[in-house]
């Protein structure tokens, strides 16, 4: 006798895997990849220190937007990618198919979306089968960046790189600090850096302060810091022309790094090493020259790299 329970969980596979196929292909071919999100890379991301246990809930299964582990093994839908997947996701598939009751899921929430900790396959199954809403377990961390369901890992970055921005830039209305500097020269392709600036402007005060009788303001420092440290570095980047060699990066990018370089080079050298040659140093050593740029395309293109 023919199990059609049996049967039907396997052409729900054998569908859902070559749906996978395709996705994957239309990815390829898309401006972004849409992928899983990394659980622990997202919760790196947006600085997640606190996590609640909220217990059982009922969540919509179209917020479910990554995994703990397993980000590799499904699309951004949670279609299979993998015929390993198969038996597992089958056996689970005929359990839905004759309505038995799967124990539910468990999940992070982070930045309003899910990420599941064990039952991908289940989620992945649901999914294939048009089911909304789905049993879960469910523990809450806790995030200041909201997170949408199909947002890209890149997307993520720019959403957190512009609420950075905007504290950075309150916090320097809130001293007048705003005043003081181009807010137009200062941006960054990394989080944290609006942090760093920050830091660097409180060091720097620290050390105004050590030849001083009298406390030094934070705004004479920021000033100080802006015309002294920050200008002049910027000034060296653009006339040796290293952004070029940097691409995709801002002059702020290089500030971080040419200035942090300078420091090690001082520790090494001594205190007489100048800005420049750290700035020019820094260039020769990590740089890639438009020449290497155009030669690893043309091996990228060889190997069939993109």
């Amino acid at each position: 006798m023919i199990d059609r329970t049996a049967y039907q969980a396997k052409e729900d596979f054998s569908r859902a895997k070559t749906k996978a196929v395709f996705q994957s292909i239309f990815g390829l071919l898309g401006i972004e990849k849409k992928e899983l999100l990394p659980f622990y890379d997202v919760k790196e991301l947006v600085k997640s220190k606190k996590e609640q246990y909220l217990g059982m809930r009922t969540i919509p299964i179209h917020k479910i937007v990554g995994s703990e582990g397993r980000y590799y093994d499904f699309t951004y839908s949670f279609l299979p990618k993998k015929q390993m997947l198969r038996n597992r996701w089958v056996n689970i598939d005929r359990a839905h198919l004759s309505n038995v009751n799967l124990p539910p899921i468990q999940v992070y929430k982070l930045g309003g979306v899910y990420f599941v900790r064990d039952g991908n396959h289940r989620v992945s199954v649901a999914r294939t089968q048009g089911v909304e809403f789905i049993d879960a377990e469910v523990v809450e961390l806790d995030s200041e960046i909201s997170i949408e369901p199909g947002m890209t890992k890149d997307k993520l970055k720019r959403k957190l790189l512009e609420y950075e921005r905007c504290q950075f830039i309150d916090i320097l209305k809130q001293h007048k600090l705003d005043q003081i500097m181009n807010l137009r020269e200062i941006r960054f392709t990394a989080p944290g850096r609006y942090q760093e600036v920050l830091n660097h402007i409180f060091v720097h005060k620290y050390y105004m302060n050590q030849d001083s009788a009298e406390e030094i303001s934070l705004d004479t420092a920021a000033r100080s810091w802006f015309e002294h440290v920050y200008t002049p570095i910027i000034r060296i980047i653009r006339s040796e022309m290293i952004l070029a060699r940097f691409v995709g990066r801002t002059p702020g990018d290089l500030y971080m790094w040419v200035v942090k370089h300078w420091d090690d080079l001082k520790h090494k050298y001594g205190q007489e090493y100048s800005m420049e040659e750290a700035a020019v140093d820094y260039s020769r050593k990590f740089g890639v020259s438009l020449w290497r740029r155009i030669l690893n395309r043309l091996c990228n293109r060889k190997t069939g790299k993109s």
